[in-house]
């Protein structure tokens, strides 16, 4: 389909055209080309009833393009393999043998969308699972919606004609410079209006730092916030979380109430980042999963300790717990904590204590490295737990 804006004309009989229906037979040249679009026999609809959201037989969704037309706005064919930037070679597609096709989809291969692959493990999810997914006819999850709106994302051009950035690759690399620089929102969102000045007329830069991190939300971990004890007696979480008041030191859990306000404020509140999440990360994504059995495969060399694995510490472990130690896949967890004054050494005394966790079932050269050293909880200050912290390890 050379002019993909031929996808939503009509003749005035409200026929399809004959480049239309040239159009729609390449796009199933295209999409049949590839077997990962295959789900049990069937591929994704994109007709304006089903929106990509049913896997039906080739035969099936090319009737359903020509009597209901393709669904708006989506001229780039991006949950069917087309990788951005790749349109003209794509164009070559009209109406012709499944092995030109083939040939097309060959060539785009070798130009992976990184930011494609980011959603994928950010969602639990890689390319041959996301074919293994069985038929269905119902709506999608409000999960799935996130994940193929970020898909889209990912793919659409940040303009019409851009080829260098898409809406996700734009907001990901303006939030590292924030993050790296220290803007504030308001200097951001000054940036993003002087930006959006200066690019092409129809941009799809989001318009400011609430509408930009809305759209990073399904890609982050998140964290949940625990009411706790301000003088680090315990934590009102599980089974202590009706309680309004220290079963140790009687304090009470919420603020008095001031003017009309309904809502009950706690005096502390800790922040735990959630541990599983990140570890499941680990095993879904491709280049790290090989390294969480990396101990299983490692030959210790007597008198030598270039790991922990290699310690009596370990093998002592093993020795007293054999049913978890026989499993390849346990992961083995260190801890470390430390207070620091996150206002610098001029400000007032302030202890704020973050609590790292290490995966010792990664190699020696990646178990120490900042990437995977993970943030779980942070207790909030301004004094230190002392020797409550276990209340929180």
């Amino acid at each position: 389909m050379d002019d993909r804006s031929l996808m939503y004309q009509d003749s005035p009989q409200g026929l399809r055209r004959m480049d239309y229906c040239n159009g729609v037979q390449g796009f199933i040249n295209f999409t049949t080309s590839i077997p990962r679009n295959f789900t049990g026999g069937g591929i994704r609809c994109p007709c304006r009833k089903c929106e990509n959201k049913k896997y039906l037989h080739p035969d099936v969704v090319m009737m359903h393009l020509l009597h209901k037309g393709f669904m708006e706005n989506y001229q780039y064919w991006y949950v069917h393999g087309e990788v951005f930037g790749s349109k003209r070679r794509m164009e070559e597609t009209v109406v012709g043998s499944t092995s030109s096709a083939s040939n097309v989809h060959e060539a785009t291969n070798d130009n992976t969308n990184p930011y494609r692959n980011m959603i994928m493990d950010a969602m639990r999810m890689n390319q041959d699972n996301v074919s293994q997914c069985p038929i269905v006819e119902e709506e999608p999850n409000v999960d799935a919606i996130k994940f193929f709106d970020l898909l889209k994302d990912s793919d659409e051009p940040l303009w019409d004609g851009c080829t260098n950035h898409n809406k996700l690759s734009a907001v990901a690399q303006v939030f590292t410079i924030k993050s790296d620089h220290g803007l504030s929102e308001a200097g951001y969102d000054k940036i993003i209006e002087w930006a959006r000045s200066i690019l092409p007329e129809g941009n799809r830069l989001k318009e400011n730092f609430y509408v930009a991190k809305s759209m990073m939300k399904p890609l982050g971990l998140g964290y949940q916030k625990i009411n706790m004890c301000p003088n680090f007696c315990m934590l009102y979480y599980l089974e202590n979380v009706e309680m309004i008041e220290c079963m140790t030191c009687g304090h009470s859990r919420y603020k008095p109430r001031t003017g009309r306000g309904k809502t009950l404020m706690a005096y502390k509140k800790l922040r735990y980042f959630l541990i599983t999440p990140k570890l499941q990360r680990l095993f879904m994504s491709p280049r790290t999963a090989e390294h969480m059995t990396w101990h299983q495969a490692h030959d210790a060399v007597e008198g030598v300790m270039v790991h922990p694995f290699d310690s009596e510490a370990w093998k002592l472990f093993n020795s007293m717990h054999p049913q978890f130690s026989v499993e390849s896949r346990n992961v083995r967890l260190g801890l470390c904590t430390d207070g620091f004054n996150s206002f610098e050494s001029f400000a007032a005394p302030y202890s704020c204590w973050p609590v790292i966790l290490t995966v010792y079932k990664l190699p020696p050269g990646m178990c120490m490295r900042p990437e995977f050293m993970f943030l779980s909880i942070v207790i909030p200050g301004p004094s230190s737990p002392g020797r409550n912290i276990d209340v929180y390890l």
